[in-house]
C-alpha cells in the first residue's frame, strides 16, 4: 500500500524520479520491502467458505437417478415455486402494481442498502401491531427471504458458534451456517404431534456457544403451524436461555381456515426477535426476490449494535431490486383478500386431496398439513424391502411412475417425502393414483403378520 504525494520534488534536498512525486509506504520507509519470490506455477484454489458450502438437497438430488418412465408423463411434486404449473398466477393488482413503479420512472437507479424509507414504512404498516408495533426503522429490505435469513445468521454468529434448527427444516439454514463456520445443531419435530417442537430435546442442545433459535412457523418442509400456546412454550425456552430467535415465518399468512398463526413477536416483549419474510409465497411471486426483515426488540437488547451490523451487512450488496419496492405500497394496499382466500382455498383442497388418498396406501403415513404449501409422507420402510431408504424409494418412484418427490433425507429427516401441493388438482389425483400403484407393487407384509 502506497501514499503517493504529488507537488513535492525533493526528500531532504534530493530530487526523487525527477517527476515531482515520490513513493512513501505506510510504515515510513522509503522503499517497500522486498516482495517474496513469485510463483512458478499457476495455483488457484477455491476459498474454504465455497468448499463448506454445500447444498443438501442438490446433493441427495443430484446423485439420483432419476428417469422417467416414458409411458408416462412425469409429474414434479418436488419444486417449492408455486408458479411452476402456470396454475396459481398472481393477482392482477400486483402485476399492475409493478407496471406502474415501472412506468414511473422513480425506481431505475440504486436503492439505499436497507431499501427505500418510504417502502420500509410500507411494510412496517402491514405488518405492525399494537402488541409487536413496527416503524420504518426497524425494517431492512433483502433480496428474498433468503437474503433476509442471510443477514441474520451472519450477524448474530461468529465462527465456532452454534445455532439451533428445526428437523426436520429448510435446508437453507445448514448451507449458510457451515459455510460461515458455524455449527448446527437440530432439534426434533414430532410427527405424531403435527411436528410440534421437541421441546426438551431442544433445551439439551443449547450451550454457552449457542447464538441463535430458528424457528419456522408455518414449516417447510411439514406445512404445519404451532399453536398459540406452543409458540409461548417455546418463547418460555428462549427467554430463559437469553437467547434471540430467526423466525423464518415466509409462510405466516398462508394458513388453512380454522387455524390461526400469529407472529412470535406478538406474543413475548423480552424475546428479541428478527422475524424474516417476502412477498414470493402468499403473493406468489419468488422471481421478484422482494424479503424483508423486521427487527423485534422492545426491550433494547440487540441495541444499535445489532442494528448497526444488519446495515453493514446489507451494504455488502445493495439486494432488493429497486422497481419491486417501488410497487410494494400498491401490493399491499391493493391486493384484493378474495386473492389470498382463492390461493389456501385451493392449498387446503390439494392437501385434503393429498392426505385422504395416500392415507389408505398400505406403508404410507401422510401427515395433514395446517398451512404452507407442503406435505410429509412417513414410509413404513419395513414393508418396503426392496428400498434401502427414502431416497431409493422415491427415485423408484421416478423410474416406475414418473412421480418425483422429494426425499426428506435432504431435510436430514429419513424415511419421509415431501410432496409440494401447489400442481393442479387433477395431477395431483393422477399422482395419488400413481403412487398408490407403485406402494401396492413394492408392498410386503412383515413376517409376523404372515404367521398369524
Amino acid at each position: 500500500l502506497f501514499i503517493y504525494i504529488t507537488k513535492t520534488n525533493s526528500v531532504n534536498g534530493k530530487s526523487l524520479n525527477g517527476k515531482g512525486f515520490h513513493h512513501v509506504n505506510v510504515n515510513g520507509s522509503l522503499y517497500p520491502a522486498k516482495a517474496k519470490s513469485r510463483r512458478h506455477m499457476w495455483e488457484v484454489k477455491p476459498s474454504e467458505m465455497a468448499n463448506n458450502t454445500l447444498n443438501p438437497i442438490r446433493a441427495i438430488v443430484d446423485g439420483m437417478k432419476i428417469t422417467p418412465n416414458p409411458e408416462k408423463p412425469m409429474i414434479a411434486l418436488s419444486i417449492g415455486d408455486p408458479t411452476v404449473f402456470g396454475n396459481l398466477p398472481t393477482d392482477e393488482t400486483v402485476l399492475q402494481a409493478l407496471k406502474d413503479s415501472i412506468d414511473s420512472q422513480k425506481y431505475n437507479g440504486y436503492a439505499p442498502s436497507v431499501g427505500y424509507l418510504k417502502s420500509r414504512q410500507v411494510v412496517a404498516n402491514f405488518y405492525s401491531c399494537p402488541e409487536a408495533p413496527l416503524d420504518a426503522e426497524d425494517v431492512i429490505l433483502t433480496s428474498g427471504c433468503s437474503q433476509a435469513i442471510d443477514l441474520c445468521i451472519s450477524v448474530l454468529c461468529n465462527p465456532g458458534d452454534n445455532i439451533l434448527v428445526p428437523c426436520p427444516g429448510f435446508s437453507l439454514y445448514k448451507t449458510l451456517a457451515v459455510s460461515m463456520g458455524i455449527e448446527v445443531k437440530l432439534y426434533n419435530l414430532l410427527p405424531e404431534k403435527s411436528w410440534e417442537v421437541d421441546l426438551q430435546h431442544l433445551e439439551s442442545l443449547i450451550d454457552e456457544r449457542t447464538s441463535c433459535l430458528i424457528v419456522t412457523n408455518p414449516s417447510n418442509p411439514c406445512g404445519s403451524v404451532f399453536t398459540k400456546e406452543h409458540l409461548q412454550q417455546i418463547l418460555k425456552v428462549a427467554s430463559k436461555h437469553c437467547l434471540p430467535i430467526l423466525a423464518d415465518e415466509i409462510y405466516s399468512d398462508m394458513v388453512f381456515p380454522g387455524c390461526s398463526c400469529p407472529s412470535m413477536a406478538s406474543l413475548s416483549s423480552s424475546v428479541p426477535i428478527l422475524s424474516c419474510g417476502g412477498l414470493a409465497k402468499r403473493w406468489l411471486v419468488p422471481g421478484w426476490r422482494m424479503g424483508w426483515i423486521l427487527i423485534h426488540d422492545r426491550n433494547d437488547i440487540f441495541g444499535p449494535e445489532i442494528r448497526q451490523g444488519l446495515v453493514k451487512l446489507s451494504q455488502r450488496i445493495l439486494g432488493a431490486c429497486s422497481i419491486v419496492q417501488g410497487a410494494l405500497e400498491g401490493i399491499f394496499n391493493n391486493t384484493p383478500p378474495s386473492f389470498y382466500n382463492s390461493t389456501i382455498s385451493f392449498l387446503k383442497s390439494n392437501s385434503e386431496i393429498c392426505f385422504n388418498e395416500l392415507s389408505t396406501v398400505p406403508g404410507l403415513n401422510p401427515v395433514m398439513p395446517s398451512g404452507a404449501m407442503y406435505l410429509m409422507v412417513g414410509i413404513d420402510m419395513d414393508h418396503f424391502p426392496e428400498f434401502k431408504n427414502d431416497v431409493d424409494f422415491t427415485e423408484r418412484l421416478v423410474i416406475d411412475q414418473s412421480v418425483f418427490c422429494l426425499p426428506a433425507s435432504a431435510f436430514e429427516y429419513p424415511n419421509f417425502f415431501r410432496i409440494v401441493v401447489t400442481v393442479p388438482e387433477e395431477m395431483m389425483v393422477e399422482a395419488c393414483v400413481r403412487i398408490r400403484e407403485f406402494c401396492q407393487r413394492y408392498y410386503r407384509p412383515r413376517s409376523c403378520e404372515l404367521d398369524q
